[in-house]
């Protein structure tokens, strides 16, 4: 795609948003309100047929053997640690540099979150913290029981390194993919690593429902088992032979029925958040930094943050962008390890520097499928405009 000549007064045609969702629902319109009408006539609201038909549908998406629709991605933390035996007292490695949902299921369960630093390049969880973190745990004598890493922004995270320092320390792997659904590491979808994968449907995610919703990926059948039964109240032959302590945490059929169309055009826009990004490292790697993906892996875009000089600068390109009608947004702010309800857990060495210095610098730019050349060229306007 040619890379249209940039000024300041570019204008396009409509507001910009940051996530367009109007414009996905308008390509769908059609099928989505037939979708929904469907479930309307039928009638079986809670686990109707549209949740079978989805799950199957996402193992063939993703390649994962099993698949089950939750009510959102933090339960879907939930159900993976509960499945995996999490007890109170077990300590689970986290990167800090995530929405709080991550920690606070760690939290659910008495358990301890250990929190780890990230990747100057990618942002993910960085491996040499990891294993300084379990060394840390090791000596101070906690338990270690788990791992979870986060894909942040759409790229899965360095899954060789981690894979392997889980299997050396018989650590289970949870793979928080809320943001990298539809991503590849190596050849290998998001969603056919580590013992179990999670997601969100959230309507901001690159797949997103029209409200809450989530789900579990395995290939391991006993865990698939006892997740299905966690997640309707720890049922056996049915919701009223109870063998386990349970959850209610099903996928509505509502929400199943329009994430089925827009699993059938995922494909499609993932290619088109690609496009995007591309123009927009093209366009700005001379004036911040953008993001890199690493070898052999794809990204499936939720984010396209940028990184600037400290807070300061960030905050004035904000209200800069701001002015020219440009949202942008900052994720995260905080890192967790620094948040107050948090500040009790373990940050071996006492400090996260990458993680910090991100909290300072980052900053996403609009991001979706949807967006015209006409609308990304002004964004690009604006930010070059301001250095």
């Amino acid at each position: 795609m040619t890379l249209a000549p940039l000024s300041n007064d570019v204008v396009s045609k409509k507001k910009i948003e940051f996530i367009d969702l109007k414009a996905q629902y308008e390509s769908i319109k059609g099928k989505v309100d037939a979708a929904i009408l469907h479930v309307l006539e039928h009638g079986h609201y809670i686990m109707g047929p549209e949740v079978q038909i989805l799950e199957s549908q996402l193992s063939a998406f993703c390649g994962a053997t099993h698949s089950l629709g939750c009510a959102n991605g933090t339960d879907a933390l939930g159900l993976a640690m509960r499945a995996l035996d999490i007890q109170a007292g077990d300590v689970v490695f986290v990167p800090s540099f995530t929405f709080a949902a991550t920690a606070e299921s760690v939290c659910w369960f008495e358990a301890t979150p250990v929190f780890v630093d990230v990747e100057e390049g990618t942002y993910n969880m960085c491996a040499n913290s990891l294993k300084a973190a379990i060394d840390y745990a090791h000596s101070a004598g906690l338990r270690a029981k788990g791992i979870i890493s986060v894909d942040i922004f759409g790229q899965p995270a360095n899954y060789d390194a981690i894979e392997a320092l889980a299997k050396e320390n018989d650590l289970w792997l949870i793979c928080d993919s809320a943001q990298s659904f539809g991503a590849t590491y190596k050849g290998r979808p998001v969603g056919s690593i580590g013992d179990i994968t999670t997601t969100s449907f959230f309507p901001a995610k690159p797949l997103g429902c029209y409200g809450d919703g989530g789900a579990v990926f395995t290939n391991n059948a006993q865990l698939c088992e006892v997740m299905g039964s966690l997640r309707v109240h720890g049922k056996g032959a049915d919701k009223y032979d109870n063998v386990r302590i349970g959850v209610n945490s099903r996928l509505d059929t509502l929400q199943a029925a329009v994430l089925i169309e827009k699993l059938s055009i995922f494909s499609k826009e993932l290619k088109a958040r690609q496009r995007v990004a591309d123009r927009y490292s093209s366009a700005l790697r001379d004036v911040v930094r953008v993001p890199v993906l690493a070898d052999e892996v794809t990204s499936s875009w939720a984010q396209y943050t940028i990184r600037v000089k400290d807070a300061t600068q960030r905050q004035d390109l904000m209200d800069h962008l701001k002015e020219r009608g440009v949202p942008s947004v900052v994720y995260y702010i905080k890192p967790l390890h620094m948040q107050k309800i948090y500040a009790q857990y373990p940050t071996p060495g006492g400090s996260l520097p990458v993680t910090e210095a991100l909290a300072d610098s980052v900053l996403s730019l609009p991001m979706h499928p949807y967006m015209d050349e006409a609308q990304q060229d002004e964004i690009i306007a604006a930010v070059r405009s301001f250095f």
